[in-house]
């Protein structure tokens, strides 16, 4: 797989704007120079909970004995489990939220650095050298990055429906490339067996 390709598959799964009306309902009650710095923290540690599972997940696999195909075959239907919610979204009843400021969690994980985006590492790690997937996983997180640090913007300019189209038509790429991993996987196990 190529750099950009990489990085593009990692975009999509980190969902930056599908994610959008997330932020902004958990950062809501903020005012705005303080939201801005609690967007880019939380920006920062999912960062790098990527990176140390980008340079730990292929020792855990190791660990568990998992094979290639087999992580390509789930990691296929995790990426096409979650794309089927991108094209098909459920609408999700949110109680109000929080009075306290966001920590890590929900924001830097799991939605950034989400159980996807850890399962696209560990099978890009198994298919491309690490320097490369490490520069796409820079790539993908300084898109979303900026992408979330111009939210205000782009809802405005988008509005709800324009957000809704473009995740879902991130949500039809997806569905292509989760195919495409399936089969790698199937071949690979026709291979091995």
């Amino acid at each position: 797989m190529s750099l950009a390709s990489a990085a593009i598959l990692l975009f999509v799964v980190m969902d930056p704007l599908g994610n959008l009306p997330l932020f902004a309902a958990a950062l809501r009650e903020m005012p705005r120079p303080r939201r801005r710095r609690v967007l880019a923290r939380e920006l920062l540690i999912a960062l790098a909970v990527l990176a140390a599972f980008l340079l730990t997940g292929s020792y855990l696999l190791a660990t568990l004995k998992i094979s290639p195909p087999a992580l390509y075959i789930s990691g296929g239907v995790i990426l096409f489990v979650i794309s089927i919610r991108m094209v098909f979204p459920i609408p999700s009843v949110q109680p109000g939220t929080p009075p306290r400021e966001p920590f890590i969690v929900p924001l830097a994980v799991p939605l950034i650095a989400g159980p996807s985006a850890m399962t696209t590492l560990l099978i890009l790690s198994r298919t491309a050298p690490l320097p490369q997937v490490a520069a796409a996983l820079g790539l993908a997180w300084l898109a979303v990055a900026a992408i979330l640090m111009l939210s205000d913007v782009l809802q405005r300019l988008l509005g709800p429906r324009g957000l809704e189209a473009l995740e879902r038509l991130m949500g039809m790429l997806l569905i292509v490339l989760a195919v495409q991993m399936f089969l790698e996987g199937v071949k690979a196990f026709m291979m091995e067996a």
